[in-house]
């Protein structure tokens, strides 16, 4: 299931990278995750900085345990960091599990919403992961996330089941191996 651990690759798409997070990351991934519209639908509330920091290290430790991971998303044009996207093993307490699927995630920062970017690096990133996972990849999303869910939709994701996580509703998708 898993890749052999390594560094991240870079993936690049026709407008954004894909590149390995570093600690550097820290303060353009804090202003992402405090910023209360990105984490309405992803925990409720805004991240403080200890949780965005350990957040970017787990990004980084995702791929030297597991060799894979997120990613920090950019824009080729300007170099700005955009969001992040990826996969991990976050072990939750979910019913049913998610055990024997790898998960994906993304999040983009609101400036950039409605331009295609989410859809764009969530297929940069799937393109990379058809090569390497021979398993199902999942993703969980609240139902009232609709962008979410056209995303994922897009990349060939299919309704799973409804249930709940951290007493809040979610719907997990699959995505059978390509």
């Amino acid at each position: 299931m898993s890749p052999a651990p390594s560094a991240a690759p870079v993936v690049e798409t026709e407008r954004l990278r894909l590149r390995p997070h570093a600690p550097d990351d820290f303060e353009a991934s804090l202003a992402l995750w405090s910023d209360p519209e990105v984490t309405r639908f992803i925990g409720g509330r805004p991240a403080a900085g200890e949780e965005v920091w350990a957040r970017v290290l787990r990004y980084i430790g995702h791929w030297t345990a597991l060799g894979y991971g997120f990613w920090a998303v950019e824009e080729k044009a300007t170099g700005r960091f955009i969001g992040e996207a990826g996969f991990a093993d976050f072990r939750r307490t979910i019913s049913p599990s998610l055990s024997g699927m790898v998960e994906m995630g993304w999040a983009l920062a609101p400036s950039v919403h409605g331009k295609g970017y989410a859809t764009e690096a969530v297929q940069g990133a799937l393109a990379w992961g058809d090569a390497v996972f021979d398993v199902p990849v999942c993703c969980i999303i609240s139902p009232g996330n609709g962008p979410s869910v056209r995303v994922a939709e897009k990349a060939g994701f299919r309704e799973l089941t409804h249930t709940t996580y951290h007493d809040e509703p979610t719907v997990i998708y699959r995505r059978d191996p390509v």
